[in-house]
């Protein structure tokens, strides 16, 4: 079964199940993967299952976001509410890795690159990207490799 099947199922579940968290977070991926039918020009067209996750990490970092500013402006109440979606959300995404497990990714691609300082943090971030995708997000991959590369310039 594709994502695609998958969220079709997981949204009928969700509105026999009257779970409104639920469905408002899976209608909102429906929406996104048309959004991205129509950009081709063709609704009939397949949408890829590496394309969905990219969606919905994307939907992920916006709800992220939104929570923190509903944190900021003491409406605690519309934080929970996109929480509880992200939660909904991260089922249809790969198992995150953990901060370890993304340090060692990275110290192997800057290796195979034959980086050697923080100027050289775009070639490692292009092939710790590709290498990483659906696995940790942009924001983490760039943290790490800023340290392991700044680590470079004190331990040589």
């Amino acid at each position: 079964m594709s994502l695609e099947e998958q969220i079709q199922q997981d949204l009928k579940e969700a509105m026999k199940a009257k779970d409104t968290v639920g469905m408002d977070a899976i209608r909102g991926i429906k929406s996104e993967i048309l959004l991205a039918k129509s950009a081709v020009g063709d609704a009939e067209h397949k949408i890829e299952d590496s394309d969905i996750i990219k969606i919905v990490q994307k939907m992920v970092k916006q709800r992220k976001e939104s929570a923190d500013i509903y944190v900021q402006q003491k409406r605690q109440d519309l934080a929970d509410n996109e929480t509880a979606q992200i939660k909904v959300l991260e089922k249809y995404l790969p198992k995150q890795m953990s901060a370890e497990e993304i340090e060692a990714t990275v110290k192997q691609v800057i290796s195979e690159v034959g980086a050697k300082s923080v100027a050289e943090m775009g070639k490692v971030m292009g092939a710790a990207s590709k290498k990483l995708a659906g696995m940790a997000d942009g924001k983490t991959i760039s943290e790490i490799v800023k340290k392991v590369l700044g680590s470079f310039g004190r331990d040589n």
